[in-house]
Parts: structure tokens; sequence; C-alpha cells
């Protein structure tokens, strides 16, 4: 069995590299078990002992490619890595197979065969990504976490306590999963704290905007840990809100970067991909605050009276909360940025960007974030003079989302 083991992870691990692939063969592995049988007790050779064995046998085979020695088992004196297994290659080679190391039995499971393989048939104990899997699926998909998550995000009485109890639990906790825990959370809480910080009306004095300006900045930097992108959004409407345009589009750049196929959002059913995705990064047992840092693509909330709103998306006598999708943001920003470098073919591309991603509601599976979406592209065409398609965007918006009371559609076609 254990022979079986190296020998699909030399075909699935090893061998699929084009500088690894005829380095090593059956027959060195194969010698490598001959020997590491003859220095442990038939007794050992147990199935409930295979991957206490095979982890014997896969460093015996790390130390003999390290260095380049790998005795003939019948004949000894003969070093069938002699010649054979050095100078670059060998690195190569090496490297693949610490890096493999590194992850402890768990690299076992990055081969197809054995991933695919039904785990209840193997009779040692193995302690499944799935766990990791549920919990993050729960969180994407549950509307119940998603209610108490935007309660807990924007409460009012909670901000100085949940904020100063999450930073002392983070500065004193010794448990990793813990800290990324209290992380998330004290992110989340920053994304409030930042949009009532004031950056312009009525300021005393120069160093007094300067403090207002480093204290809203430093807080949005903090608001990046909780997901892969609207973070960082944020950060770019604080850019965008004080003139700096290009330092804005280069953090909207980095944003869209970020929006990739194996990224999770809210109301997501898991596809392939997402499950490969969350496997992957659970073998270091991540915490699952750390999976949705990385996996995670949260929608931008801005709230009522925030000071990060673009003024585009402001009107008077309708509620200024917004629940926004990062990816159609991020394209609006961009939008916003070039039209005021007067910057026309960039412009332009942006809003083409922008309707490709509504019409694919790429990472956005809510009706009402769509309808937003959309009340995006029609302001982003009425800035460009487009009124007609852009009354046809306000209108699409209300079809999706016919509620008129929470959609500011219906008012900007007046």
């Amino acid at each position: 069995m254990c022979y079986a083991l190296l020998k699909i992870i030399l075909k699935d691990d090893i061998a699929n590299d084009s500088e690894c692939k005829d380095l090593l063969c059956s027959y060195f592995l194969k010698t490598t078990i001959f020997w590491i049988s003859e220095e442990q007790p038939s007794s050992v050779w147990t199935p409930d002992n295979l991957i206490t064995c095979f982890m014997r046998c896969f460093s015996r085979l790390v130390y003999c490619v390290e260095h380049s020695v790998c005795s003939h088992y019948f004949i000894p004196e003969n070093n069938m890595f002699e010649n054979n297994i050095e100078g670059r290659a060998r690195d190569v080679l090496l490297n693949k197979l610490n890096t493999l190391h590194s992850y402890g039995w768990r690299f076992i499971l990055f081969s197809d065969q054995i991933s695919n393989f039904a785990v209840s048939m193997w009779n040692f104990p193995i302690e499944p990504f799935t766990l990791y899997v549920n919990d993050v699926k729960k969180i994407v998909q549950s509307r119940t976490l998603r209610f108490a998550n935007g309660d807990f995000k924007f409460y009012s009485e909670l901000d100085i306590h949940v904020f100063d109890a999450g930073l002392l639990h983070n500065i004193w906790c010794h448990k990793f999963s813990l800290k990324h825990l209290y992380a998330y959370y004290i992110s989340q809480r920053c994304s409030k704290q930042a949009q009532s910080l004031p950056l312009d009306g009525a300021i005393i004095n120069n160093k007094y905007q300067y403090k207002q300006y480093k204290s809203c900045l430093s807080t949005l930097l903090t608001n990046v840990y909780h997901d892969a992108v609207s973070g960082w959004l944020m950060v770019a409407s604080f850019f965008y809100k004080t003139k700096q345009y290009r330092k804005a589009l280069h953090i909207i750049r980095y944003s869209i970067s970020k929006c990739t196929s194996d990224k999770l959002f809210l109301e997501l059913t898991l596809s392939h991909i997402h499950y490969q995705s969350l496997k992957l990064l659970s073998f270091n047992k991540t915490s699952v605050a750390c999976l949705l840092k990385i996996l995670f693509v949260d929608i931008i909330q801005l709230t009522d009276n925030s000071t990060l709103t673009p003024e585009e998306l402001l009107m008077e006598g309708c509620n200024n909360e917004y629940y926004i999708p990062s990816t159609a943001y991020a394209y609006f920003l961009s939008v916003l940025c070039h039209y005021h470098l007067n910057d026309v073919r960039h412009c332009q591309d942006s809003i083409q960007d922008l309707k490709i991603v509504i019409g694919e509601r790429y990472l956005m599976a809510n009706v009402r974030i769509t309808a937003e979406a959309y009340i995006l592209l029609g302001i982003a065409l009425q800035l460009f003079g487009d009124k007609e398609s852009a009354r046809q965007a306000f209108l699409q918006s209300l079809e999706i989302y016919p509620d008129e009371s929470n959609n500011s559609a219906a008012m900007r076609l007046l």
C-alpha cells in the first residue's frame, strides 16, 4: 500500500512537472521501501500504521534526493542516483518534495486519484476538510447568518465595546483560529466607523483635517481583513472622495484582479471549483475566518450619511443606504475616476466592463444587489450623456426589484 501511494504521488504530483518528469522511477521507490522494511519490524507494517509507514518512506526518499544517494538493494555499492539526479534537476525535485513534505500526510490528498477515492474505504482515521467547507458554506448560504452579520456590523450601540473587546482578545489570545475570528469582526466594525468620520465640511483647521484624513484611512486599512475585495474598494472610495483619482484607480485594479471565479459570495451554491479551492486551503487547518479573507467577496455597504458615498449616488428625499455588489462598484468607481480625469476612452471601457459583469451577474446572486448594480450603470450612462440607455438601466432595476421603497431607480426616472 505504501508503494502504491508513492507511485500515485510520483505520477500525479511529481512527474507532472516537466523538470521532474524523468528523474524518479518506480524502482527507486521500491528500493526505498526495501531498505525501510529492513529497519522496521514486520509488526509495524499494518493498515493501522499506513500513514506512519508511508511518511517514513517518503521522508527517506527526500533524504536520498537531498544527498544524491540511493543504494541498490541487491548491489549496495551501486548508487543509482549517481550521475542521474544532480545539479539543477536535483534542486527542482528536492524543492518539490520538500514542499509536499511540509504539508504532512495531507499532501496525499493533492492527488486526484486519492482525493476522489471514498474516504470511508480506508482503515486509518482522516480529518476531513468537509468540516471547513461546511462552515464556510453555512456562512455564504445562510440568510440568518447574513442578517446577523449585518446587524452586528452596523448596530451603533456596540461600536466601542465590540472594537475594544475584540482588540484586547486579539492581543491576549494565543489560539490563531480565534485571533483570526476576532480580527474578522474588528475588520467588519471598522467599515462603519470609517464612514462616520468627517472628510470635509466644517473643518476647524488644516491640522484637524489631516488628523481626520489619517484616522479614516487607518480605520479603512483595518477593514480589509474580513474579505478579499470590499475592504479595498472602501479604501478606493476614500481616495475618490479626497480627489486622489489615480490612487483610487490603482486600488480598483488590484481589487478587480482578486475577483476570480473561485471566489465565494452571498447566496452562492458551491461548485466543484469552490470545493477544490477550499480543500487546498484547508490542508493547513486554515481557520474559517482566514478562508473568508482569502476567498469571500462581500457586498459594499454604504451607510446613511456615509462620508465615503460618491456624490453621484446621492439623491435628496431617498434612503441613502446602499448594498452594492463589489464587482459592479469597482467598475462604477473606475468610471467616476476616469470621468474626473477626462479620460473618455477608459471611461467608456469601464462602462462596458460594468455592463458585462451585470449581464453575467458576476459574483452576485442576490436580486436586490443586482438591482443596485443596474442603478450604478444608469448613473454612469447619465454621467456620460446617454440618457436613454440610463433610463433603460433604471427600468431594468425596477423590473428585477420592484420594491420602490428600497429601490431608488423609481425616483431617478422622474
